[in-house]
């Protein structure tokens, strides 16, 4: 069963058959089991040698280790390697704010489909499923915000926009699927995030700070953090991470928290940068019978960060 995009602050990825004869091969096991790192490049052509020599840059402070089926550094370091080419962005046309409108809302829901499942084709029946799943998260997604939903004090979605321009023409899918109109003007959620002040999210890891008795609701989660394939490696990560601190500052907390796939090295670049460090980790009985890839907890003291009313 598909789970819900609202449960957790990492994509649910989906089970797939795969040949236990071809375990031997590292990349083999990289292209099929690692999600939802972007496609390689199918052009792309290394040797283990060259791969091999790549940097492979960790961050020490979040990853305690790194064991990724016993193949950890050759093919993650494939992955940088043979990654997909990217749009320029227009930084001066950017804007990262919270949410404003119902429209906007389902045009950030729709990124998060398009980028976390990757199995709909253009048949009737999965493109049936996939408005489906929509607008099922669309309504979960609001009910959080609307303050509908028991456990969550507040939720925000924090959206990065660029307008409808020429400049995103070879991104004819994201352009169809994301487009929202405010103020006259088209616009493209091209990043999206939730923030959710609340105790802690289903199926997760819960934060140990603040330590206070009684403070558990003085903590926020960021889950849902996503960006368009066709414009990653441009900051946009680092920007709706950046504003959800200076939100969660003014709801008046101090520690943030998000979950990350223990593999996922370009979400851990992103949170090391933007100050998050390691707290705990999921035990592997717990991620196997999830059925999905075990996670890091990562913490941020937001205390030092200016509050901007």
């Amino acid at each position: 069963m598909m789970a819900l995009l609202s449960s957790s602050a990492a994509t649910q990825p989906i089970r797939r058959h795969f040949d236990r004869r071809r375990l031997s091969s590292p990349v083999h096991l990289y292209r099929r089991l690692i999600l939802p790192y972007p496609k390689p490049n199918p052009s792309c052509s290394a040797t283990w040698r060259e791969l091999g020599a790549l940097p492979f840059p960790c961050a020490p402070q979040i990853r305690p280790s790194l064991e990724v089926a016993g193949f950890a550094g050759a093919s993650l370091a494939a992955f940088r390697f043979c990654q997909q080419e990217t749009l320029a962005l227009d930084a001066a046309s950017l804007a990262v704010k919270e949410c404003e409108s119902n429209d906007e809302l389902l045009a950030a829901v729709r990124l998060r489909v398009r980028t976390f499942y990757d199995e709909f084709d253009q048949s009737s029946g999965d493109q049936d499923q996939r408005r489906h799943l929509e607008e099922r998260e669309f309504e979960a997604l609001k009910d959080r915000i609307d303050g509908k939903r028991i456990g969550f004090k507040r939720v925000s979605c924090i959206n990065a926009t660029l307008p409808l321009s020429p400049l995103l023409g070879h991104a004819d899918g994201l352009c169809s699927a994301c487009t929202f109109s405010q103020n006259g003007e088209d616009r493209v959620v091209v990043a999206t995030l939730d923030i959710n002040q609340c105790l802690k999210l289903a199926d997760e890891l819960t934060g140990k700070r603040p330590e206070a008795l009684g403070a558990g609701l003085m903590r926020a989660y960021l889950s849902n953090v996503c960006v368009a394939k066709e414009l990653q490696r441009n900051g946009l990560g680092f920007a709706i991470v950046s504003k959800s601190k200076a939100v969660a500052r003014r709801w008046g907390i101090n520690d943030l928290y998000v979950h990350v796939a223990v593999d996922n090295e370009a979400a851990l670049k992103l949170y090391g940068k933007s100050g998050f460090v390691y707290e705990n980790e999921e035990p592997a009985w717990q991620a196997r019978f999830l059925g999905r890839p075990r996670r890091f907890l990562l913490w941020a003291d937001l205390s030092q960060i200016e509050l901007v009313v």
